[in-house]
């Protein structure tokens, strides 16, 4: 025989099984939410010039991710201030997965460092995933005669020597001012607006030399009007494997890596970076996109979380008291 009930116990069994039941449906709910994502257009914003090294790669792993998440992926280009308003607009979007940067980590590393006013707090966007890494070629004209960096401290001791780099504030402004600390010489770095004209200065003799992005000096190196002394990465450069990292000619102070970062708004749900995440680490593995890393001069990372969070704050912490002691601003 079943015990009866009072009437004030059968409201409260009744008001904790539809709580139980609604919590369930809650719970279901959020969950087939969750996996449904994305269930529209998800937006690349890419804060650099269209043709550039983050906006290749950009377009390379939306044309892959398209199939893995099936939906369609758009890039659209918002470069200016260093990469800051691409950032910048981001971090004004909605958390939700919709829109994630594609950058280099030179927007969160460097810029809060040198210019006067951000438009966001770093800390406003977190890291997806570190995609990949690449250094920097440290490249000379061939009439100044410089074939090692023996023969680069040399006549930086004897003679004043001009570097150019892609603009105030980028990677090869950093690494002038690196180069600068680790060997006592006073380089004169001459700021350029990009990479292209900064490599044609090289070529013209404007300049004795630069500490550029590989691939746009390659075809000179190869032409014999650029000579390669060494690559700032920790790896050597698939691209001209012959010519010795920075630590293997003796300058270990002068290892720089960019680092190119998927990025989203602080508050966007963990459920939603990591199908991100999975997507663009199975994106990186595929055969065309590791070519496309090759061409470009790019070495597979596939760093997140913490991992990623302390990478980046590891850069701007050196680049920071790199800034201070030069007094570098960029107004």
């Amino acid at each position: 025989m079943k015990p009866m009930l009072l009437p004030s116990q059968r409201h409260l069994l009744n008001a904790v099984l539809i709580c139980a039941a609604t919590a369930g449906i809650g719970g279901a709910s959020s969950t087939l939410a969750q996996e449904a994502y994305p269930t529209k257009v998800v937006k690349f914003i890419s804060n650099f010039p269209p043709g550039g090294p983050a906006d290749i790669l950009a377009r390379s792993m939306s044309q892959v991710l398209q199939g893995s998440l099936k939906q369609s992926i758009i890039v659209e280009n918002k470069p200016g201030a260093g990469g800051n308003l691409g950032a910048d607009a981001v971090a004004k979007s909605a958390p939700d997965g919709y829109t994630v940067l594609f950058g280099i980590d030179t927007t969160f590393t460097i810029n809060p460092h040198i210019y006067k006013s951000m438009p966001f707090k770093p800390t406003d966007l977190k890291p997806v995933l570190i995609m990949a890494s690449s250094g920097q070629l440290l490249g000379v004209s061939a009439t100044t005669g410089i074939k090692t960096m023996a023969d680069l401290l040399a006549q930086g001791k004897a003679r004043k020597l001009n570097f150019s780099s892609a603009g105030s504030g980028s990677p090869g402004h950093m690494a002038v001012q690196l180069l600068n600390e680790a060997t006592q010489l006073n380089v004169t770095h001459i700021p350029y607006k990009g990479n292209a004209p900064a490599v044609t200065a090289i070529v013209a003799g404007e300049v004795e030399g630069g500490i550029l992005a590989t691939p746009g000096m390659l075809a000179h190196v190869k032409g014999g009007k650029i000579t390669a002394v060494a690559v700032t990465s920790t790896r050597r450069s698939s691209l001209l494997p012959d010519v010795p990292t920075v630590a293997e000619a003796k300058l270990k102070g002068l290892e720089q890596e960019t680092l190119y970062v998927a990025m989203v708004p602080a508050a966007t749900p963990e459920a939603v970076v990591q199908t991100l995440q999975r997507a663009m680490l199975d994106a990186l593995k595929k055969p065309e996109v590791q070519e496309r890393l090759n061409t470009l001069d790019l070495h597979f990372e596939g760093q997140t979380g913490a991992a990623a969070t302390q990478r980046l704050q590891q850069a701007s912490d050196r680049y920071g008291r790199l800034a201070r002691a030069t007094g570098m601003k960029v107004e």
